[in-house]
């Protein structure tokens, strides 16, 4: 089972992205639960993560968050990513064989423009990170926000790809 942690705000539309992609992987028993940490939105997130039937925080200390955490694994996006196809069965085999973490694939549909992408550094979450609940919790200190899981790590690279969530927000 997996548990997904988002951190977002103000990021209503974005989160109501994400989380239709989500709902797949609830229905085929992937997904146990979605948390949603919020940094005090002002807009309709808390009734996007209501609606989803998500867990939602305004305030939050993320070693509480983490072994809350109903699945084994977690997995951490940004609200706007979004899986493409063939990602809950591949997770789930992951899981299944594997103790390290992982990302997913950066989309092949949606890339930067090559100059943007010369001398950018990518954004820690911006693929996701797949990690054990296990290592999770031997990590997580108070006051630690979700992209300061990723560093220091080597990870492994999911054949699955990821939308990332800054394609939602240049849409807008």
């Amino acid at each position: 089972m997996l548990t997904v942690v988002l951190e977002c705000q103000d990021q209503e539309t974005e989160l109501a992205q994400t989380l239709s992609v989500l709902v797949a992987g609830a229905v085929e028993g992937l997904v146990s639960d979605v948390v949603v940490l919020d940094h005090g939105s002002r807009d309709g997130s808390s009734r996007v993560a209501d609606a989803a039937g998500c867990r939602f925080y305004s305030q939050w200390d993320i070693k509480d968050i983490v072994r809350s955490a109903r699945g084994e694994w977690l997995l951490f996006v940004e609200p706007g990513a979004r899986p493409q196809a063939g990602w809950i069965d591949e997770i789930a085999e992951y899981m299944a064989l594997n103790k390290l973490p992982a990302r997913f694939t950066a989309s092949r549909g949606y890339r930067r423009p090559f100059f943007q992408r010369l001398g950018r550094a990518v954004p820690p979450l911006e693929l996701g990170l797949l990690m054990p609940k296990s290592e999770a919790l031997a990590a997580a200190t108070s006051g630690m926000r979700l992209a300061e899981f990723v560093k220091g790590r080597k990870l492994r690279k999911l054949a699955s790809e990821l939308i990332p969530a800054w394609v939602v927000r240049a849409a807008r």
